[in-house]
């Protein structure tokens, strides 16, 4: 399949003609062809048109249909073949390996969705069935989660494939039953029109409403607050930086009809070293934050930007074996000019804060936008006295905090911001103090590891990929995993409905063998 610098509405290619953009590949800083016509409000409104007259059609489709219509998807993907790879590959300078493992990881959670669908219980249907002879009577009374509405769905950077044109949140909102438009990151242009051509295939396989899917491009910001201001729009998906992320946020909330923006946006994730994991293994510990680091340039939401540990000499092993783990890790291109402009700027910004060291450096660049991982250690007090420690820096850099004694570690937390992930290191002698922690990080994140690393995300049925402001915009839903879903959905009452009225998960003989509550009870199909 061609890469032809196209939009695509509904079932039509589109080359926009609001000016031009080159996709760029950041390991030879040169462009590559062709060029991508850009979009503006003509083809905003086009695609919210198509989305908003599909909503209906898409949402009522029996949910076997809905389900085949992910698994098509998935399948229009691996059909690209390495064709997809390579674009991605030379976009993004991401190893063939790690975007083979991001291309099984996009198609495992639509296939993972597909099974939700089937199974109903997104929908969460609850039947309290009438009262007539309690005094006031009680009304049958049915519930079931439905379609939000269109959902538009921002690409990120960072993840070429599992964040973006076919990620978490399309799929997720695909699922529940909503139409997406894709704002396509600049990022991967040609990777995003591949991935788009691959759902408009299987859209047109699988018999769907034509506008359940559209893939828009448009450098600046001027389409993406376009698509969020459209009213047709009743929920954002994105994943960026926190500027990104509340731009947005302002945008959905100045509308006549404010609307849900589901954001994620920064976090250093913080990593506690309690005493007796540092007196065990403080070396292997060193070896596996150097790993978890430096994988993938740093360029994860999850990535380790922050150490705390006890002053000591454990802790000193600690350190002197990061430091020997980073003076070996080559420096790696990152994703764009711009987000390599960003980190040297973030590390140059963490080495003139009075009181900080730079304990470690990875090897020197070698080329072009080129990150070198860099380690910085200072006091609990010097940390939370300058607020440019407690940025997030998006690449290969942390903050190593040291305080007297595990005894302060609650007190440290206390004072950050929420977070996505955070990870204790302990051994069975640290528990006690580790309880006295637990509830503070219970506030503060939405995930928390024991004795492994942030980076890494498994989407499964208990991940959580969020967490409290600035983590995301809103720390009532994650944005990996399969309640995922839920973001996408909202609850109808039912009072009094004709049996043939009804969804087909309240309907009384329970056609789509859904587990269900009825009368406060589980009623299994």
């Amino acid at each position: 399949m061609l890469v032809l610098g196209e939009m695509i509405i509904g079932q039509r290619c589109v080359k926009g003609a609001d000016g031009v953009q080159k996709a760029f590949n950041p390991a030879t800083n040169a462009e590559i062809e062709p060029a991508f016509g850009q979009g503006g409000q003509a083809e905003v409104e086009a695609a919210c048109a198509l989305a908003g007259a599909a909503l209906d059609d898409y949402r009522s489709r029996d949910l076997q249909e809905r389900a085949a219509f992910l698994e098509c998807i998935a399948d229009e993907i691996l059909a690209l073949g390495d064709t997809l790879l390579e674009r991605a590959h030379a976009e993004t300078a991401l190893p063939m390996a790690r975007l083979t493992g991001e291309r099984g990881r996009t198609v495992g959670q639509l296939r993972q969705f597909a099974q939700v669908v089937r199974s109903g219980r997104f929908a969460t249907p609850v039947i309290d069935p009438a009262q007539p002879e309690r005094q006031p009577p009680r009304s049958d009374l049915r519930l079931a989660k439905t379609a939000i509405g269109p959902v538009a769905v921002f690409g990120a950077s960072n993840f070429p494939l599992a964040f973006s044109v076919a990620g978490g949140d399309t799929a997720s909102a695909l699922a529940a039953g909503c139409p997406v438009i894709v704002k396509g990151h600049s990022a991967h242009l040609g990777t995003s029109e591949l991935v788009g051509r691959a759902i408009q295939t299987a859209v047109r396989k699988c018999g769907m409403p034509e506008g359940v899917f559209s893939l828009l491009f448009g450098a600046g910001s001027a389409i993406g607050a376009a698509l969020v201001a459209h009213p047709v729009i009743k929920a954002v998906g994105f994943t960026g930086s926190r500027r990104g992320g509340m731009a947005l946020v302002a945008a959905a909330n100045a509308r006549a009809e404010p609307i849900p923006v589901y954001a994620e946006m920064s976090a250093v994730n913080p990593v506690f070293l309690f005493p007796h994991a540092l007196q065990a293994r403080a070396e292997q510990i060193g070896a596996g934050f150097a790993d978890s680091l430096t994988m993938g340039a740093g360029q994860f939401c999850t990535n380790p930007g922050l150490i705390v540990l006890p002053s000591g000499s454990d802790g000193e092993r600690f350190l002197s074996a990061a430091a020997a783990a980073l003076a070996e890790k080559p420096a790696q291109v990152m994703l764009t000019p711009g987000i390599h402009a960003a980190y040297v700027q973030g590390v140059e910004a963490l080495a003139a804060v009075p009181g900080v060291t730079r304990l470690a450096q990875g090897q020197a660049e070698t080329g072009p936008n080129m990150a070198r991982a860099a380690l910085y250690v200072t006091t609990a007090d010097n940390y939370l006295a300058h607020e440019a420690l407690q940025a997030e820096v998006f690449g290969p850099a942390s903050v190593v905090v040291t305080v007297g004694n595990a005894e302060e570690f609650a007190a440290l937390a206390e004072r950050l911001e929420g977070q996505l992930t955070a990870t204790l290191h302990i051994e069975d002698a640290d528990h006690a103090a580790a309880a006295k922690l637990v509830p503070v990080l219970e506030r503060k994140a939405g995930r928390i590891l024991v004795n492994g690393f942030p980076t890494g995300v498994e989407v499964c049925n208990a991940m959580v990929h969020g967490g409290p402001f600035p983590a995301t915009s809103n720390a009532a839903f994650t944005s990996v995993g399969m309640s995922a879903i839920d973001r996408f959905l909202r609850p109808v009452c039912y009072q009094d409905f004709p049996d043939a009225l009804l969804p087909v998960l309240l309907r009384q003989d329970n056609p789509a063998h859904a587990v269900r509550l009825v009368d406060g009870q589980v009623q299994l199909p």
